[in-house]
């Protein structure tokens, strides 16, 4: 069925876009509010991936991974960009705290109910601390070495580490490493 999707989706069948939106836009929404931490920017980011999705159909390789992991990194990449503007940095500075927090029966699936946060959590703080800024806040590795500072070579030899304890305590086939690893390993 993923595949006839998949498919359909090339062949630029409206249809399609919207079966994506249903099965995987609670998933990615989580994902984006996360890092956004905006309600309503997050919103916007969604759709932003979803017209990126529909846009870049064709670029989209089932050998390369999952269509789930490409939905992430591009919903991921697009609120990343999103935290960047010159707009959302106003936003954060004058949006109120009770916006900033994750309230207990939204309905989206964030990277707490993938066991995400959980596993991270059993780092060691040194480097959960960086993950955190990395992953879910989307800093770069120079923005973390500026916010932190931590010289910018051991922030990327720490990151490395994380790495390859995350690698162990998921698994090689756990999606959300592979989403991980490309934001942390950026640049080298």
């Amino acid at each position: 069925m993923q595949d006839q999707l998949i498919v359909r989706l090339k062949q630029q069948d409206r249809a399609a876009i919207g079966e994506l939106y249903d099965a995987y836009g609670s998933a990615l929404f989580g994902v984006v509010l996360r890092i956004v931490q905006s309600r309503e920017l997050a919103e916007q980011v969604l759709q932003d991936t979803f017209v990126k999705v529909w846009r870049n159909a064709a670029s989209y390789d089932v050998s390369k991974g999952r269509l789930f992991t490409w939905l992430l990194n591009i919903a991921r990449n697009t609120a990343i960009d999103a935290t960047r503007t010159a707009h959302f940095r106003h936003y954060r500075k004058t949006d109120s705290l009770d916006n900033l927090v994750h309230k207990p029966g939204m309905d989206t699936l964030n990277p707490d109910h993938l066991g995400v946060k959980e596993v991270v959590g059993r780092l060691d703080d040194k480097y959960k601390s960086l993950i955190d800024l990395v992953y879910f806040k989307g800093y770069t590795q120079e923005e973390v070495a500026e916010e932190t500072g931590i010289p910018l070579g051991t922030v990327k030899t720490r990151l490395r580490y994380a790495i390859g304890e995350l690698r162990k305590m998921f698994g090689e086939s756990f999606a959300a490493l592979f989403i991980l690893a490309p934001a942390i390993l950026s640049g080298y």
